[in-house]
């Protein structure tokens, strides 16, 4: 029990927890900091709003998350304000079928993309530098 609310502190379903709480403590983000910065810059939206670090988030709720180029449409399944292993994290939330499918098919254009760049196949060693530097007659 938590000496100060009366409530046990494992979190039960029915209390709100802070959107980047709820973010961070589902591993989305290393720190409630940078889930903060990821709200405020539009990144996340809750059932079609652009909402506020600080709102309640319940179970049911639709959430929108921009990741770099992928973005996640999950759906609220439990709350808890603690971050807990990965495991446990997982069954936090639910993502919809189609977002894992559109992000499957954007993850296999991202990487049909960089088969067409030679650059991103070869990238040079240590070795190879001083190999260079050794021949040029630098070192």
């Amino acid at each position: 029990m938590n000496k100060h609310s009366g409530h046990p502190d494992n979190a039960s379903t029915s209390d709100p927890v802070r959107l980047d709480k709820w973010l961070w403590a589902a591993r989305f983000f290393k720190t409630r900091a940078l889930a903060v910065e990821a709200i405020e810059g539009g990144k996340v939206l809750c059932n079609g709003d652009r909402p506020k670090p600080a709102r309640d988030v319940r179970v049911g709720d639709e959430l929108r998350l921009r990741l770099g180029p992928y973005e996640h449409v999950i759906h609220v399944r439990t709350l808890n304000p603690r971050r807990g292993p990965a495991t446990d994290a997982v069954l936090m939330y639910e993502e919809t079928a189609e977002s894992l499918a559109a992000r499957a098919k954007l993850s296999a254009q991202l990487k049909a993309a960089s088969a067409f760049n030679p650059q991103a196949s070869w990238t040079e060693s240590k070795k190879d530098r001083r190999d260079v530097r050794r021949i040029r007659g630098k070192d």
